[in-house]
């Protein structure tokens, strides 16, 4: 194995499907990472045949078994090094004697031991310890879970990597824009996962890292990164309903809330919320009022006609250049609305109209569908429908639905290339036992 040259780039290939895995490496490999790890999730999946094939696939490569030990740190590691790993994992958290087992293990294998300091063992206080024990690197890492409510920080890795002699790794929501950073924080060793793995094409976004990180510039990219309150709407506005549903599990969609549109269209904002008797459309206008630029009215008339929105209620709406208007009532005006091209969703349209007689409230709790909605929560709407998002999830639903976006921009790619989408995700591996 040739001496290490920092920093390098280290590709975490978090997989669940072996054959997925291999295909990503080689085509990284091909464009220049020579350090690949068998990510924990292609470990419990695969089993140590991940780390076999890596070593069959690339004898020339630093290949990092993400075992995240916790315990039995020697018979863990073994079977790790006897499989092919130059590097094991084991957690920071682990007790001191599990580490030095691994570490025991690693020379009597020829190989290397990595600490992740990951949560409750994220110190200076913790790295001097287990470097004390002899590990060969040190890890930070951001988990994944917090990355997604857009809380990325290099101010620890700053610090470990100023309190430590050894080569400190870096790992959790790595992108060409802020790789940068992170070598200027210390970083030896760069673990990047999504910004490789999850892109359609593989050689363009390693040559770009490796560009960010040799110059220690940051390069814009427009995927894999993690949004924050700040620019939530802008990242909202580039996933579908059926991105965020997948985000919030299969849930959120407000049932049998039609667009009145008839084209393609995309919106995201702010909800205010108005509660209104069927047909008493006087809460619904004077909500214009109150909505600000870019909001979106959700209003709750019983999910029943007459309607409560019409022309000239969408005319005034335009004027104040609110987003979108969604109704759990009834809707007229459907050509005039279109022409307007105002998204609307309602559930039914009717000609009828009611009567303003000033029933309901404005900036209450509604309930729709079977969801409460809150002043402030979000709404996303586009061809397919409806989601709602409680206020206080927007930032993590949103980089969860950027996550399920770009996971699925690199099954396309697998399938253009003659997959099919049972066998890319191998549904038969997945099935439930009958």
């Amino acid at each position: 194995m040739a001496e290490n040259k920092f920093p390098v780039i280290q590709l975490a290939l978090d997989f669940t499907e072996l054959k997925r895995a291999l295909k990503v490496s080689v085509e990284a490999s091909a464009a220049g990472i020579e350090w690949i790890e068998a990510g924990t999730p292609l470990i419990k999946s695969e089993g140590l045949s991940a780390i076999r094939a890596l070593r069959k696939q690339f004898p020339g490569r630093k290949i990092i078994a993400d075992m995240k030990i916790m315990d039995t740190g020697r018979i863990e590691a073994e079977m790790a090094f006897k499989s092919g790993a130059d590097i094991v994992v084991v957690m920071g958290n682990a007790s001191d004697r599990t580490i030095a087992e691994a570490v025991e293990a690693s020379a009597n294998y020829g190989g290397e031991v990595m600490v992740d300091l990951l949560e409750d063992a994220a110190t200076v206080k913790r790295a001097k310890e287990v470097e004390s024990l002899g590990v060969h690197y040190i890890g930070v890492h951001i988990p994944i879970d917090r990355q997604m409510t857009g809380d990325i920080s290099f101010d620890l890795l700053k610090q470990v990597s100023g309190a430590v002699n050894v080569p400190v790794a870096i790992a959790g929501g790595l992108n060409s824009e802020n790789v940068a950073d992170a070598v200027k924080a210390g970083a030896s060793i760069l673990i990047v996962g999504g910004a490789i793995t999850k892109s359609p094409k593989i050689k363009e976004s390693v040559e770009q890292m490796k560009k960010a990180v040799a110059g220690k510039k940051s390069i814009r990219t427009q995927l894999y990164k993690r949004t924050s309150i700040d620019n939530v709407r802008e990242t909202l506005l580039k996933v579908s309903t059926a991105n965020v549903s997948d985000a919030l599990h299969r849930r959120g969609w407000l049932k049998g809330l039609t667009p009145v549109l008839q084209e393609n269209f995309r919106v995201a904002g702010s909800v205010v919320t108005v509660r209104t008797y069927p047909g008493d459309w006087a809460k619904p206008v004077e909500a214009i009022d109150v909505a600000g630029q870019g909001d979106i009215i959700v209003i709750d008339a019983g999910g029943v006609g007459p309607a409560v929105w019409g022309e000239l209620a969408t005319n005034s709406a335009l004027v104040k250049k609110i987003a979108c208007v969604v109704i759990y009532g009834g809707v007229r005006d459907a050509e005039e609305i279109r022409e307007m091209k105002l998204p609307v969703f309602a559930k039914i349209m009717c000609p009828e109209a009611g009567e303003p007689k000033g029933f309901g409230e404005i900036n209450v709790p509604i309930r729709v569908e079977g969801y409460n909605i809150f002043p402030g929560d979000w709404v996303v709407g586009d061809s397919d429908g409806v989601v709602v998002i409680p206020k206080e999830k927007v930032v993590e639903v949103a980089n969860r639905a950027m996550d399920v976006l770009e996971r699925e921009n690199r099954i396309r790619k697998e399938i253009k290339d003659g997959g099919t989408l049972s066998s890319v995700t191998e549904l038969l591996k997945w099935e439930k036992p009958r």
